[in-house]
Parts: C-alpha cells; sequence; structure tokens
C-alpha cells in the first residue's frame, strides 16, 4: 500500500479550504455556462415550442445517465465584442443511448441563434474527432442560423474550420460509424451539408428548414418571391426533393425516433482493457484538495495522492529505485487496469547522494518512462498521466549526461504510443514537459485540468522577469529611463498578464484542454474516459521509429 495518513493541520486545512474555494468557483461558472444565452433567451426560444439543446439531450440519453460534457469553457471570457458565446454556442459530450456511448452534437440556439463562432468550430471538430477515436456514433441536434459573419474569415476557409466538418462526415461514414442529423431548427448555407452528409436527417416540422439560401437571399440573388417553409421546410425537403428522410411533428417525437433507430444499432465488440471489481482507495478521496498546496511551485508527495485515487492504494511500480522524479506504476482505477505516469513533486536524493529537484524530468527518469510505455503498448494498457512538471533538467550536466537524447526517446514513445492516453494536468505543465506528459499535441484521448493547474512555456516567475527586462532594454534604446518603483510596476503588471494566460480556463476556453476538473471526481473521469475508449478495439501496430539510445 501507498501513501501514509494525513492529519488536519493547519497546513492541510488551509490547503484544503483553497482547494474548495476553486471548486466553488469553477462550479458557479458551470452553472452559468448551462444558461446558454440566458434566461430571456431561453424564454424565447421555449416560447416557439421548442426545447432547449440540454433538454433536448436529457430526453435523448437513457433515463438516470448523465452526458459525460466535453469542452464546456469553450469560448470562455472570449468574444466579450459580440456579447460572448457561452460554451461556444454548442453542447458537446458522449451519452448512452439504449447503453451504447453515442457522441451528441447539440446547436444552442440560444447564443446567437446557433450561430457558429471560431472556437465552435473548433468544438465541433473535437467532439467528431473523439468520436473517430473511440468509434462512437455521432448525434447531431442541429439548430443554427449558420457562420457568424462579423467573423467569418476566421471560420471559413482554412484546414482546420468550417468545410473540415463535412470532410470528416465523409470520412466518418467511410469508417462504418453510423451519423444521425437532427434538423430542429434552421441550417442554412453551408451548413445544410453537415445533416445531408450524415447517413440519415430527421426533420421537425414548423421549426426545422434546411436550404442553401434562404428567402431574403433567393429574392436578392434571382428576384424569386418564397417564404422559407416553402423554401426549404419539412414537407418540402421529405416530400418532394428527398433530401431529409423522416418528418417529425416536435422536438419530442423527434427525438424518440433517433432513440428508436439507435436501439438497432450493432453493439461493438469491446477493446477488451482489463478490468476487474472496483475497490475505493483506503484513504479518503476528500484528504486530496489538503495534499495539493496552494502555490503550484511547492512540493508534496506524489504516492499520497496516488493513493486516494487508485484502487485499495496499490500500486506496482516499476523501477522504483531509479528515475525518481517520474512515477511509474501499474494500477487500477474503478476496476480497470492502467500505467500511471506521474511527476514526483517532492525533492529526491539519488542512490549516489544528489539532489534531484520535484517536478523535473531527467535522464534516467525520461529514460526509466519510454519502456514503461512500450511495455504498456505492448499489454494493451490505457495510460493516465498525471502531469506536474516544470521542464526537462537544464545545466552543463544534464546536457553532458545525454538529457536531450533521453527526453526524445520519452516524447518519440508518447507520440507512438497506440493505447488511450488519458491527460490530467494536476499542476504545473512547462514548457518541453506538457509535450513528454502527453500534452494536447500527442492526442491524449482526454486532457483536462484541476482548477489549480497552469500551461506555459515556463514558469511565471521567469517568463516575466525575461518579458520585463526585454521591455525595459527596448525602451531604454530610445532613451527612456525607469525607476525602480517603475520597473516593479512593470513587472507586476507582466506577472498579472502571464498569470492570467496560463490559468485553466484561459487552457480551456481555447480547448488546449477538455475541461476543468474537480479532484475529487478523478477516479470516476478516469474510469469513464477509458469505458468510452473501449468502444474501439481497432490498434495500429505499435512502432517506435528510430530514437538514439
Amino acid at each position: 500500500m501507498i501513501g501514509k495518513e494525513l492529519k488536519e493541520s493547519k497546513s492541510f486545512l488551509e490547503r484544503e479550504d483553497y482547494q474548495k474555494n476553486l471548486v466553488r468557483i469553477l462550479n458557479a461558472h458551470n452553472e452559468k455556462i448551462r444558461l446558454g444565452g440566458g434566461e430571456s433567451a431561453i424564454n424565447a426560444h421555449k416560447a416557439k415550442g421548442k426545447l432547449t439543446a440540454r433538454e433536448r439531450i436529457s430526453l435523448l440519453i437513457d433515463p438516470g445517465t448523465h452526458l459525460f460534457e466535453l469542452n464546456s469553457f469553450a469560448a470562455f471570457g472570449m468574444y466579450a465584442n459580440y456579447g460572448g458565446a457561452p460554451g461556444a454556442g454548442v453542447v458537446t459530450g458522449v451519452g448512452k443511448i439504449h447503453s451504447r456511448d453515442c457522441m451528441i452534437v447539440a446547436n444552442d440556439a440560444t447564443v446567437k441563434a446557433g450561430a457558429w463562432f471560431p472556437l465552435t468550430c473548433k468544438k465541433n471538430l473535437r467532439a467528431q474527432e473523439i468520436a473517430i477515436e473511440n468509434n462512437l456514433p455521432l448525434i447531431y441536434l442541429v439548430d443554427s442560423a449558420g457562420v457568424f459573419l462579423p467573423l467569418q474569415e476566421e471560420i471559413f476557409p482554412d484546414k482546420e474550420h468550417f468545410g473540415r466538418i463535412f470532410r470528416n462526415n465523409a470520412r466518418i461514414s467511410s469508417m462504418g460509424i453510423p451519423q444521425i442529423a437532427a434538423i430542429m431548427g434552421p441550417c442554412v448555407a453551408g451548413g445544410a451539408y453537415l445533416p445531408i452528409m450524415s447517413d440519415e436527417a430527421l426533420i421537425v416540422k414548423g421549426e426545422g428548414s434546411v436550404f442553401l439560401a434562404g428567402s431574403h437571399l433567393v429574392k436578392a440573388a434571382i428576384g424569386e418571391v418564397i417564404d422559407n417553409e416553402s423554401l426549404g421546410g419539412a414537407v418540402v425537403q421529405s416530400n418532394v426533393s428527398g433530401v431529409t428522410d423522416y418528418v417529425c411533428e416536435d422536438d419530442e417525437e423527434c427525438i424518440q425516433r433517433i432513440r428508436n433507430l439507435v436501439s438497432k444499432f450493432h453493439l461493438p465488440s469491446p477493446a477488451d482493457f482489463n478490468r476487474q471489481k472496483s475497490v475505493l482507495p483506503k484513504f479518503p478521496i476528500k484528504e486530496i484538495y489538503g495534499i495539493l498546496p496552494e502555490d503550484t511551485l511547492k512540493t508534496y508527495n506524489t504516492y499520497d495522492l496516488l493513493a486516494r485515487i487508485v484502487d485499495s492504494s496499490e500500486i506496482d511500480e516499476y523501477k522504483a529505485g531509479y528515475g525518481k522524479t517520474l512515477v511509474t506504476a501499474y494500477a487500477r482505477i474503478d476496476g480497470w487496469a492502467v500505467g500511471i505516469i506521474a511527476n514526483q513533486r517532492e525533492v529526491i536524493k539519488t542512490e549516489k547522494g544528489e539532489v534531484q529537484f520535484g517536478g523535473v524530468i531527467y535522464s534516467d527518469s525520461a529514460d526509466k518512462a519510454a519502456r514503461f510505455i512500450m511495455n504498456c503498448n505492448q499489454r494493451r494498457i490505457p495510460l493516465l498521466f498525471l502531469q506536474d512538471v516544470t521542464g526537462f533538467m537544464v545545466g552543463s550536466r544534464a546536457e553532458h549526461g545525454g538529457i536531450i537524447k533521453d527526453g526524445a526517446k520519452m516524447v518519440n514513445a508518447v507520440a507512438n504510443s497506440i493505447v488511450p492516453k488519458i491527460t490530467i494536468i494536476v499542476g504545473n505543465s512547462f514548457g518541453a514537459g506538457n509535450y513528454a506528459m502527453c500534452g494536447k499535441a500527442y492526442d491524449p484521448r482526454f486532457i483536462v485540468m484541476y482548477p489549480r493547474a497552469k500551461i506555459a512555456v515556463m514558469g511565471g516567475a521567469q517568463a516575466s522577469s525575461v518579458l520585463t527586462d526585454i521591455k525595459i532594454k527596448q525602451a531604454e534604446k530610445q532613451g527612456k529611463k525607469f525607476s525602480e518603483e517603475e520597473k516593479a510596476k512593470l513587472l507586476g503588471d507582466v506577472l498579472k498578464s502571464y498569470e492570467e494566460t496560463s490559468s485553466p480556463y484561459h487552457a480551456a476556453s481555447r480547448l488546449w484542454v477538455d475541461d476543468i476538473l474537480d479532484p475529487l471526481k478523478t477516479r470516476e473521469y478516469v474510469s469513464r474516459c477509458i469505458e468510452i475508449a473501449n468502444n474501439n478495439p481497432n490498434f495500429d501496430k505499435f512502432n517506435v521509429g528510430v530514437f538514439q539510445t
């Protein structure tokens, strides 16, 4: 058994209160996001006889289950000049429909009539990516006015822009992954291709419409006078054009029809990741709050954290006495077998009496992690990365010892890994450490941050000092002199700005991570991720390619 009992000392209680406050703030933000465009917009939407995006999802998924929501903080604090776009105007997540995991994408028409902002596009692409990786049927609940025109240049022409959605529709269909689209509101211009490139399309009478150009544009373009319902309403597109496949009287009937269709899908063969009966940790999970320091630069014992996450507080540690700044271990979480790579935050003394700093990756720890990752791939064991990393070790000793070579070996193993990778950023995620510990660029199936965590190229103190020095030198070249007070103020302003851009909310708003996670929900989050990944039994051959040994 790992970990130790913790006493409710003053330090413990201060840490606990700090983490609880962060979670209270997180929950308050989540509640506001769930209101979409706000209560008045919701009332206006429902006055049309329509359900909200979240009400539609609630009816769609199995009773008693919950949506595993993704990227709820997309566009958080962004687009202020346009009134904001909570959740980027779309709700995405994995839900069970007749016990089958499905990716659900529902436009929130209470946010700018469901218009597509740049982050809306990115969020939809992320949903499709997750569906492809995990072999999940896609259900689109379409209710959108189309591209948000003031920002059209940021969403229309590039590779990862709007057109990629339809390209993905075609590719997903070719992979044999079912796609069903329900047109529950307007579906205009290029957006019309999304439902029609799905396998089957349903449309709600009186509310759903689909056309390449609405009645106003038709009049302007060719002089024809026609209303939207006659142009591309439910009856026309189903009975005349044959564009859609099912006509539904209202939202409820449409959702029930989707459930009926999904109930007849074949069930995929599972990946058969190893699972046994779940056993709770020996130590209270709630003590995680008291383990994690308020300051992410302060140390703590990673084994104490693991002891409150893994089953029975037991691990089989790989190379326990070697490369101690990384913990590599086989364990179980909610019964699922996992391979854990976690940064050890305590200062370590090696067998030679040398001191190694916590949170730093050294040559020996990188070498160990690379070998461990290869073992997990050979045995089809999902990987869990617990990031709290300040980077790779620097200096002459590290360089002469081949830190770049060993770091590259670890990055190579992470990049070529074929088993599901789940990343939780517990504290720091700085520099190349973000890459080696499976940051977003290395295709984790799911990636989240704790509310205390930070992502940046380096720590705030170091970065702000460098940036301040640059600004001062640039100003001095132009003849300006700074007093010590002015230098201190400039440093403070730079540090504040840097801290804001390294926060979890900044990262989640831009989809660098999928969510901000309450630390007490770590076990259930990891378990649900592996359950979702278990839907895809298809693996590429594991090959790390060429690297220097």
